[in-house]
């Protein structure tokens, strides 16, 4: 016996959970299938959520002993709980889940937990503690990502780790060496330098964050090294050796081959991720995936089957929990018959490093490819009164913005809080303001915004007020 749904959801992540919302207010009786016993894919359970948790904690922990002073407050016998600060985490992300299940009951999506697979192109079979199959009009194929290693790296999950494990760690390492300067990497190897790990980073690039703006990864990388933050960028890793108590890196360097070796108590693989689609049961119903894995699309989020789409990390373009959001709610609108709009140029890009670095757009270098004539503003932060006022005046605020016309066509910030200023220049460029308009926009004094403000005064005739 089977049940039918107009609409099955596979992957409870946030672009599966969201979607199913969605197509529940949409008046669509909606499934979701989730493998795990708990709601919220790897952004709620091992990525996003804890990853913040732990940033937020062990920034605190660093200001308190690093910065209070400068604030006139002793704080001379600062103590550090590991276990009570991990076990907060854990709440963290157990109450997060939890209300995703919440919002499953308040908007009547069934709940379905086991391995989703395909039995045709119209039924799903969910093997869990009892086998059951769902009948369907509609499937969204939205099952996420894991992490990525590099050949010849064996990941033993005890010495050798990816951000799964180094979110869950017994105790506090007295070192560490992170394999990667992206996003993960960067974002990891901060929690735990703050909290007194000495932290090496080995990068093939030649700059950190290499798929952001140069001026920001530049920043962000001199930031991180002031605090004690080891950089090996431009080395590739030749060798990862486990002792059992440590490990051993191996790296060589690009431009004159001279090799470094590293040891530490853990070594954090972070060089990205990969789509998730093992045990989907693709083949049965013809679906070939491409060169790197992912589940292929038309522009409407569509496979090869009308009926069944993929969102989020799964597909094509930027792995990002918004993102996988917006592809969710998108795909949901297109089955009730709307029409939605979707532009992957506005989609922002965040570190939450501290300083924070945020972007979105085009880049300086993809609009000197394109040979489109633009014009550039920043504004330090090192000149902003309410930066200076809370003792946080790294980085700067870079507005791109069309050399004619004055459109803003790209913005990335490196500097406090820019995890949350990016948001009006997204906003600013769905709209098409231009420098312009933000520059004749008023703006609370003192805040971090202003910046914004100054940067869009810079790139219209150079006009910057505060430097």
């Amino acid at each position: 016996m089977s049940t039918e749904y107009d609409v099955v959801v596979i992957g409870s992540g946030p672009g599966g959970y969201v979607c199913a919302i969605r197509c529940a207010q949409l008046g669509m009786k909606t499934a979701l299938v989730e493998k795990y016993k708990t709601l919220g894919g790897t952004c709620l359970n091992v990525g996003c959520i804890p990853s913040k948790a732990w940033l937020d904690s062990s920034e605190r922990y660093y200001e308190l002993v690093h910065h209070f002073k400068d604030h006139g407050i002793n704080t001379d016998k600062v103590e550090l709980d590991f276990p009570k600060m991990r076990e907060r985490v854990e709440k963290v992300v157990s109450d997060t889940c939890g209300g995703v299940s919440f919002l499953m009951k308040k908007n009547k999506v069934d709940v379905y937990t086991g391995l989703g697979s395909f039995v045709d192109a119209h039924t799903i079979k969910v093997a869990g503690e009892k086998e059951e199959t769902l009948k369907t009009k509609n499937v969204v194929i939205a099952t996420g990502s894991k992490p990525s290693s590099i050949p010849g790296v064996d990941i033993d999950k005890k010495r050798v780790i990816t951000s799964t494990e180094a979110l869950k760690l017994p105790e506090l390492p007295k070192s560490m060496v992170v394999i990667g300067g992206g996003v993960i990497g960067l974002e990891m190897g901060s929690v735990f330098l703050r909290l007194g790990t000495k932290v090496s980073v080995v990068e093939y690039a030649d700059a950190c964050i290499p798929a952001m703006d140069k001026d920001m990864g530049k920043n962000l990388q001199k930031v991180l090294k002031k605090e004690g933050m080891e950089f090996f960028m431009g080395h590739g890793v030749t060798e990862v050796k486990s002792t059992g108590k440590g490990v051993t890196v191996k790296a060589k360097a690009k431009k004159d081959e001279k090799e470094v070796t590293i040891d530490a108590d853990y070594c954090l693989v972070a060089v990205g991720r990969r789509p998730y689609t093992e045990g989907l049961g693709l083949e049965t119903i013809g679906l070939e995936l491409d060169e790197r894995g992912r589940v292929p699309t038309d522009e409407h989020l569509r496979t090869k089957h009308s009926h069944i789409y993929a969102i989020g990390d799964v597909t094509k373009g930027v792995m990002l929990a918004h993102k996988a959001e917006e592809e969710g709610v998108f795909v949901a609108e297109l089955m009730a018959g709307q029409k939605p709009h979707l532009n992957y140029l506005l989609v922002p890009g965040v570190v939450y490093t501290w300083p924070e670095v945020a972007s979105v757009g085009y880049t300086e270098q993809q609009l000197k490819d394109e040979k489109r004539a633009y014009k550039v503003g920043s504004f330090p932060f090192k000149a902003s009164g309410r930066a200076r006022a809370s003792n946080e005046s790294d980085g700067l605020i870079k507005v791109l913005a069309d050399k004619d016309t004055d459109e803003i066509l790209g913005v990335h910030m490196v500097g406090p809080r820019c995890a949350d200023l990016i948001a009006e220049a997204v906003l600013a460029m769905e709209f098409r303001a231009s420098a312009e308009d933000i520059a004749r926009t008023c703006h609370a004094h003192p805040t971090y915004t202003e910046s914004f403000k100054e940067a869009c005064l810079a790139a219209t005739e150079n006009r910057a007020l505060h430097i």
